[in-house]
């Protein structure tokens, strides 16, 4: 656990160091909700934008903003063929309530989870829903964090701006 807190350290570090602010993800192990594992180093949308949408069960404005965005999706992926990754951060003994969750908002995402919140401290979030835009080469290029109403027109902006 060290190594990816020094790895993302020195990431970071070296971006403000170069002028830019991005940092590679950290790299980590996660669950599929049948049980897989998954690298977050796999994660990628071929070249193209995705989004990190960092949820919980028990979270009202994580399920709003996640609903916000099923609303629009469609359009978003043929716009501009972004794609959205939701990462649930219950603990190990509520994950059983993610799969029925998604199931009844009928969210179309790919979804994993961080039972043992290994990505959350490795990324340093401490509230969610908790956003990130990832470039098509792997960085880590916009955060946000909370959730407002009309919010995710922000974040397909900054995905517009990114595939021009």
């Amino acid at each position: 656990m060290k190594k990816v807190f020094v790895y993302l350290a020195l990431t970071m570090l070296m971006g403000l160091v170069a002028g830019t602010a991005s940092a590679q993800l950290p790299v980590v192990t996660l669950k599929t909700m049948d049980g897989q594992t998954v690298s977050t180093d796999t994660l990628n949308n071929n070249g193209k934008p995705f989004i990190i949408d960092f949820f919980a069960t028990w979270c009202k404005p994580c399920n709003r903003e996640l609903d916000a965005i099923a609303e629009v999706y469609d359009d978003w992926q043929k716009e501009t063929g972004v794609k959205l990754i939701a990462i649930s951060i219950d603990q190990a003994q509520n994950i059983n309530k993610v799969k029925p969750l998604v199931s009844n908002h009928g969210w179309p995402y790919e979804v994993l989870l961080d039972p043992n919140g290994e990505m959350k401290r490795a990324l340093g979030i401490q509230m969610i829903p908790f956003v990130l835009i990832v470039d098509g080469q792997g960085n880590i290029v916009y955060k946000h964090n909370g959730y407002t109403d009309g919010a995710e027109e922000e974040l397909i902006d900054k995905v517009r701006k990114l595939i021009k």
